[in-house]
C-alpha cells in the first residue's frame, strides 16, 4: 500500500474517534422479574475501502460513514424479543435502510423455547460461519445470515444434541434503497424483477431443521467440539408463469474449538429448479444489488481464527482465516471463490477489523452479475477491508 492508504486510514481513526457519542445504551428493568427488562443500543461504523479493480466506476478510495444500527430488546424468565433497524450510506445518509429483524420468542423450559417473527434461519454451524466481517461467499449465496419470517421451536436434549424445527412463510422483504427493484434487503433473497435476462421468483414455505451435537470424547476441558448437518426445502413462485419450482440445501458442519484456538468447517450442496426457461441460475438480490447464482453446486466455508485476550489494556486480538467458494455443476460455469486474510481489534465497546479480500467470479469484489452464474474474467481481485465499529 502506498503513502496514500496510510494517510487514509490514520484519518479515518481520528475522525472515527471525535464522532463518537458519548453516551451508552441502557437497560430499564430486571430480566429475572417476570416484568422484564427493555434494553436499548446501538452501533455507529465507518469504513475505509481500498481496491485494486474498477479504478474507472469508483476512483476516490475513502473513509466514509457505513452504517448506523439500532437495536430494541426485551427479556425475562418467559417472553424475550428482538428487533433490529439498519441504516446505511451509499452517497446520501440512509439512502439504504431496512429491517433485519423483529420476532418474540416464549421458553417452555430452560432448554427449549418457541421464536415467531423475522429472525435467523436455523442454517448452517450458527447464524455467522466466519470470523470475518465482510463474510465469506456463502452469505452473498444466501446460506448464511439469513432471516426470514417465520416460526422456529428450539429443543436440547440431555444427550447434548441441540434441535431446530422452522418454518418460514416468506423472506425478509424488500425496504428502503436507491434502485427500483426488489433488491433493498438485508438478506440475499431471490427477487423480482423485469428483466428478461434474470428470472423472477419468490421463495416461500421455507422447512427448515438443524441437528447439532457436542462430542464429549475428551476428558480435556479445554478442548470442545461439536458435528451437525441441517436441510432447506422451500417453495419458489416463479413470476412469470406463475409455476412453482424448488430450492434445496443441506450442509454439514464441524466446529472445535482448543483454547483460544477455533475452527469452523461447513461444506454443502444447493438445488434450484426455478421452472423457468432460464434453468441454469436464479436472481437472487441484496444490499441493493441484484446478481445471478447458478441453480446447482456445492458450497464451503473454512474459518480459522485464535484469540489473544487481554494483550494489553483489555485490548483482545483476533487474527483469522476464510475460506470460502462455490463450485458449480454446470458446464462451462466458472467457479467462485472470496478467501479473507484479517485481525480483529477489540476493546471494551471499539472494535477494528483489518481484512485482506481476495476473490474471484464475485459479484462483489469486482464481477458483475453472472459472476456468480457463469463467471467473469475468472481473475483474482483484491480489497482492503477496514471498519471502525462503537458500540453504545
Amino acid at each position: 500500500m502506498n503513502t496514500k492508504v496510510y494517510y487514509y486510514i490514520a484519518l479515518g481513526v481520528s475522525m472515527f474517534g471525535m464522532t463518537l457519542p458519548t453516551f451508552a445504551g441502557f437497560t430499564v428493568g430486571d430480566p429475572k422479574l417476570d416484568t422484564g427488562a427493555f434494553t436499548i443500543s446501538g452501533t455507529l461504523r465507518a469504513k475505509y475501502n481500498y481496491k485494486d479493480y474498477g479504478a474507472d466506476i469508483d476512483p476516490d478510495n475513502s473513509v466514509q460513514f457505513d452504517a448506523a444500527i439500532l437495536n430494541l430488546g426485551y427479556d425475562s424468565p418467559k417472553v424475550f424479543g428482538s428487533a433490529q433497524w439498519r441504516c446505511y450510506q451509499w452517497s446520501d445518509l440512509c439512502d439504504f435502510s431496512t429491517l433485519v429483524s423483529a420476532y418474540a420468542g416464549y421458553r417452555l423450559n430452560q432448554t427449549d423455547h418457541l421464536t415467531f417473527g423475522l429472525q435467523p434461519v436455523p442454517f448452517g454451524p450458527d447464524r455467522y460461519w466466519d470470523s470475518s466481517f465482510y463474510a465469506g461467499l456463502n452469505y452473498t449465496l444466501g446460506l448464511q445470515d439469513v432471516l426470514n419470517l417465520g416460526l422456529n421451536y428450539h429443543t436440547e436434549f440431555p444427550s447434548a444434541t441441540k434441535v431446530d424445527l422452522a418454518y418460514f412463510i416468506r423472506d425478509g422483504g424488500n425496504y428502503t434503497g436507491t434502485s427500483n427493484n426488489d433488491t433493498a434487503r438485508y438478506s440475499a433473497n431471490t427477487i423480482k424483477t423485469d428483466n428478461a435476462m434474470m428470472t423472477s421468483l419468490k421463495e416461500k414455505d421455507m422447512f427448515v431443521t438443524r441437528i447439532s451435537q457436542d462430542l464429549n470424547f475428551s476428558k480435556n476441558d479445554d478442548l470442545n467440539v461439536k458435528i451437525g448437518g441441517s436441510y432447506w426445502y422451500s417453495k419458489l413462485d416463479n413470476q412469470r408463469n406463475d409455476q412453482e419450482g424448488t430450492r434445496k440445501i443441506w450442509s454439514l458442519f464441524n466446529t472445535i474449538h482448543y483454547q483460544n484456538m477455533g475452527i469452523t468447517l461447513t461444506a454443502g450442496q444447493m438445488k434450484i429448479d426455478n421452472k423457468d426457461s432460464i434453468s441454469t441460475y436464479s436472481t437472487f438480490g441484496s444490499f441493493d444489488s441484484e446478481y445471478n447464482i447458478a441453480n446447482k453446486g456445492t458450497f464451503y466455508s473454512v474459518d480459522m481464527n485464535y484469540v489473544f485476550n487481554n494483550v494489553k489494556a483489555d485490548l483482545n486480538v483476533t487474527p483469522y482465516i476464510v475460506l470460502s467458494g462455490l463450485k458449480k455443476d454446470e458446464d462451462g460455469f466458472k467457479n467462485s471463490q472470496r478467501n479473507i486474510l484479517g485481525v480483529a481489534w477489540n476493546h471494551k465497546n471499539i472494535s477494528v477489523y483489518t481484512e485482506y479480500v481476495m476473490s474471484k467470479n464475485d459479484i462483489f469484489i469486482g464481477g458483475n452479475v453472472d459472476s456468480l452464474a457463469k463467471g467473469d474474467d475468472d481473475q483474482w481481485n483484491k480489497l482492503f477491508n477496514m471498519v471502525f465499529i462503537y458500540n453504545f
